[in-house]
């Protein structure tokens, strides 16, 4: 096993499901791929989105771990207020950088503000 966590964010989920090249390759190496429940939540809720794109991302939800946003998650829940408060990003961002730094996952996005959070490490393909 390779050893490379990755968790996806809204945009990289597109872009795999538009089967880009140069992401496919890059997970082809990964030992586990998750997604935030907030990028479920995005991609889901988006107004274009076609019933074959909808029965595509389904399929998608089969083959990686989606992490769930609980009360109970004290610790995750710390770690979202202290981003969100440090690096002043919404809140959405501020969630899935969390789960990637709570799930030792690099967070793969084209969001480049998402450079600045020092404790996560950011791969863009």
């Amino acid at each position: 096993m390779s050893g490379n966590r990755y968790l996806l964010d809204t945009n990289a989920i597109i872009a795999l499901l538009q089967k880009d090249p140069n992401l496919i390759r890059l997970l082809q190496s990964a030992e586990w791929v998750g997604i935030s429940v907030i990028s479920q939540i995005e991609f889901l809720a988006f107004s274009g989105l076609s019933e074959a794109d909808r029965q595509l991302f389904e399929q998608f939800l089969l083959r990686v771990e989606i992490i769930d946003l609980s009360s109970h998650n004290r610790i995750l829940l710390k770690q979202i207020i202290s981003i969100r408060q440090q690096y002043r990003l919404k809140l959405p961002d501020a969630i899935i950088s969390a789960m990637a730094v709570q799930n030792l996952a690099k967070l793969v996005t084209r969001d480049v503000q998402l450079n600045r959070v020092t404790e996560l490490t950011v791969v863009d393909w």
